[in-house]
């Protein structure tokens, strides 16, 4: 007798949820690994017009559908929300050709094509041959991108010269040398440990694919950065549509940018009096670089590093189940800390767990070419990306099968996302896990620096002044050297991991700003519940019923928070 089919089964709404997630997955192989989904791991996406062509059709097929459907149950509702803002922005983003232009330090077409060799798993010598057959499709994942740039160059669709170079360093570096071994080639080697895996077919693919990553590089440096948008920024309309995107909500860049800039102001004097509790008789720079050079402070090795890490989440699990502040599955009470492949952006991130949870969640590290690691800003980050931030939300709504359509469970708008794991920052400060001023002091480096992000990257790409009542260059014009200054006031890392934070803030318009303008959302939110219930406010209720609600644009969430 076959079970009882949900109500999200018999939902036509969840039906074409999970409808689009399959049809994705077959025209997006790189997703389709990312989400666990099997059949795909052999294929590479298709970056070519038609690779993206494809993929909208899906898309646009898809919101025809929707339209027709009845909506008016609470969870109809909700998820026809999640999947329309969805799929009208992805609408909205193809009719503007971003996809002709997809050329940025993280997050681009170059980085999805790398990237997803490290979710793919290495223990078998089947797994080896899957990841064969993938990599010796790599030169045409990269002709494609060739072929889409070329043609966004033939109509004016160009991304930003700087962008360009920038991703040609990184190709170069991944591409290797012969005395330096790039990103495939150690990757094939690696296989050698494991019986049975198909060395040479490994090796014979790793070579052709440095090849075209090679042959990628010389193609922006030679002939796209010629003709390439000289301007660092992108200008307010696609700024605004970025802004949409990534906030799910519309954003005032002209309120967001003077409340930015107020904020910094805010938290430089917070730091100055942190940074007194550390050591009365030194400045804020020489705290941050005591802290910086002091072996107490710091840990030796990337192996050292990684297990510091892992302890410090799993202490953070172990806290957060005990101390009843969350209700958090059992399927996700491990969360893996890695270090990432050199090459990459300098920042930490997550990448989320398979559907089925064979694949745990795993929060990634940059080593950067460094041995030795000052500790004392790495707690907040990894509350960010592990517990409760990141890992939880993602997690959560990875087993919540039973409320959540598939569309739901795999979608992420950042202005909820980062905001949430900026969120969970404070909220481990709040719970007394940032008690000794160092880690005081990283936590708040942090908040200026996403602070930071919100003045610089709407200032660049919307060309706004310097406002006059500052102190520090009034009213002069936004460029990358002034963004780097004052961004490394504000930042508790290295000059390479600033630098390449104005390149990516260039390359990936209004994400950055997305952390503290989502983080003042749900700490708005937050406040309007506490105002409606008094004392009878109850924070883990209140996280249960978010968390529950899936990944969704904020002015969804904003709704949807007001029932609570």
């Amino acid at each position: 007798m076959a079970p009882p089919q949900t109500p999200q089964q018999l939902s036509p709404v969840y039906q074409l949820s999970d409808q689009y997630i399959e049809q994705l997955a077959a025209a997006d192989p790189g997703f389709a690994t990312a989400l666990g989904i099997a059949g795909h791991d052999h294929e590479m996406t298709d970056f070519s017009p038609r690779g993206h062509e494809r993929r909208h059709e899906v898309t646009r097929s898809t919101l025809n559908v929707l339209n027709t459907l009845d909506t008016t149950a609470d969870r109809d509702r909700l998820a026809a929300g999640v999947l329309r803002n969805s799929l009208e922005m992805s609408t909205l983003e193809f009719d503007a050709n971003e996809h002709l232009r997809s050329i940025r330090v993280i997050a681009g077409d170059v980085d999805s094509a790398r990237g997803i060799f490290d979710l793919m798993p290495t223990a078998t010598a089947e797994n080896w041959k899957t990841i064969a057959e993938r990599m010796a499709a790599v030169p045409s994942a990269f002709a494609g991108m060739r072929e889409s740039w070329d043609l966004g160059m033939s109509c004016d669709v160009v991304a930003p010269r700087r962008q360009a170079l920038v991703v040609a360093e990184q190709l170069e570096t991944w591409a290797g040398t012969p005395s330096a071994p790039g990103f495939f080639t150690r990757f094939a080697e690696s296989a050698r440990s494991v019986a049975g895996a198909p060395n040479e077919q490994l090796h014979k693919a790793a070579i052709e694919a440095s090849k075209s990553m090679t042959e990628t590089a010389k193609f922006l440096r030679q002939k796209y950065a010629p003709v390439a948008d000289p301007r660092n920024g992108v200008g307010e309309e696609r700024h605004a549509l970025a802004r949409r995107r990534f906030m799910g909500m519309n954003i005032d860049a002209r309120e967001a940018y003077e409340w930015g800039f107020a904020e910094v102001m805010r938290l430089d004097t917070e730091l100055t009096k942190t940074a007194k509790e550390i050591n009365p008789n030194m400045s804020l720079d020489e705290v941050r670089n005591f802290l910086d050079t002091d072996t107490k402070h710091s840990i030796e090795g990337e192996e050292n590093l990684r297990g510091w890490l892992q302890q410090l989440m799993d202490d953070a699990m172990a806290f957060l189940i005990r101390e009843n502040h969350f209700d958090i599955p059992k399927e996700i009470h491990r969360v893996e800390a890695m270090i990432s492949p050199p090459g990459g952006a300098a920042a930490m991130y997550y990448t989320s767990p398979s559907e089925d949870l064979s694949r745990p969640g795993r929060t990634w590290y940059p080593a950067n070419g460094r041995t030795r690691f000052p500790l004392w800003s790495e707690p907040t980050t990894a509350y960010h990306e592990g517990v409760p931030g990141h890992h939880l939300q993602i997690g959560m709504a990875t087993v919540n099968s039973e409320r959540l359509s598939r569309f739901q469970r795999n979608e992420f708008v950042s202005g909820h996302g980062e905001g949430w794991a900026l969120y969970a920052e404070r909220l481990m400060d709040e719970l007394g896990f940032l008690g000794k001023p160092e880690y005081r002091l990283g936590y708040l480096y942090a908040q200026a620096f996403r602070a930071a992000r919100i003045v610089v990257d709407i200032g660049m790409h919307c060309e706004y002044k310097i406002p006059k009542e500052s102190k520090w260059h009034s009213g002069e014009a936004w460029t990358p050297e002034l963004a780097l200054e004052f961004l490394s006031a504000r930042s508790s890392s290295d000059d390479a991991f600033n630098k390449s934070e104005i390149n990516r803030y260039l390359g990936w318009p209004a994400q950055a700003i997305s952390y503290k303008l989502g983080e003042r959302v749900w700490l708005s939110l937050r406040a309007d519940a506490k105002r409606k219930y008094g004392a009878k406010f109850d924070s883990r209720a209140w996280h249960a019923y978010a968390l529950d609600l899936g990944n969704l644009g904020l002015d969804l969430l904003k709704t949807e928070l007001a029932r609570f």
